[in-house]
């Protein structure tokens, strides 16, 4: 791994915060490292062996590398974790540098894991990946797909973080995306490392 400088200084909490513990369904993952964003993209794709860049790419497709970023915004605050409800009329769903989506990853979200910390946030996310690579959601053939689901297919995969389903139409736009930022690499743009500033 390379040393790198912090671009996002407003994730400094959530990177030196590790996770708690891991969760029952991916018993590796723990969030055990602290570092600038980063080292801690760089530390979850060599750990669960996808390439950096693409992890890169796809961190700044979810979220342009920014921990506090909180989407896919719902009126029904019980599809959001306890600590995101709020008062007001919606709550969002998804948080953190890769967006986990608490109604689709509850274990992701125990001890507020998700929440709290970079590292876990995208050592769940890239588990997830990883489960789908080596070919073990064969119930992906059993959904709406736009193709016969098959292990060691990486687009296909990133696809499924997205949409939850096998090159489904919705998967297309977002595969590309995360292709694209990648063969620009947005990471090294100035535009990019001055945002928030």
């Amino acid at each position: 791994m390379k040393s790198a400088a912090e671009t996002r200084p407003r994730n400094a909490n959530y990177n030196n915060t590790r996770g708690t513990k891991s969760n029952g369904r991916y018993p590796r993952v723990d969030g055990n490292f602290v570092g600038t964003t980063d080292e801690i993209i760089q530390w979850a794709a060599c750990k669960w062996g996808i390439d950096e860049d693409v992890a890169r790419a796809q961190v700044a497709k979810e979220s342009w590398w920014d921990m506090t970023v909180a989407g896919d915004r719902n009126t029904d605050q019980s599809t959001c974790h306890p600590q995101l409800r709020t008062s007001g009329p919606d709550c969002p769903e998804s948080v953190g540098l890769m967006q986990v989506r608490y109604i689709y990853h509850l274990e992701a979200f125990e001890d507020a894991n998700s929440i709290r910390s970079s590292a876990y946030n995208i050592d769940y996310a890239y588990a997830s990946w990883r489960e789908c690579y080596n070919g073990n959601l064969g119930w992906l053939n059993n959904v709406d797909r736009g193709a016969t689901y098959v292990a060691g297919d990486l687009e296909g995969c990133l696809g499924v973080w997205f949409t939850g389903r096998w090159y489904t139409p919705a998967a297309g736009p977002y595969i590309a995306a995360v292709k694209e930022l990648l063969r620009n690499r947005v990471w090294e743009q100035a535009d990019f490392l001055n945002y928030g500033r």
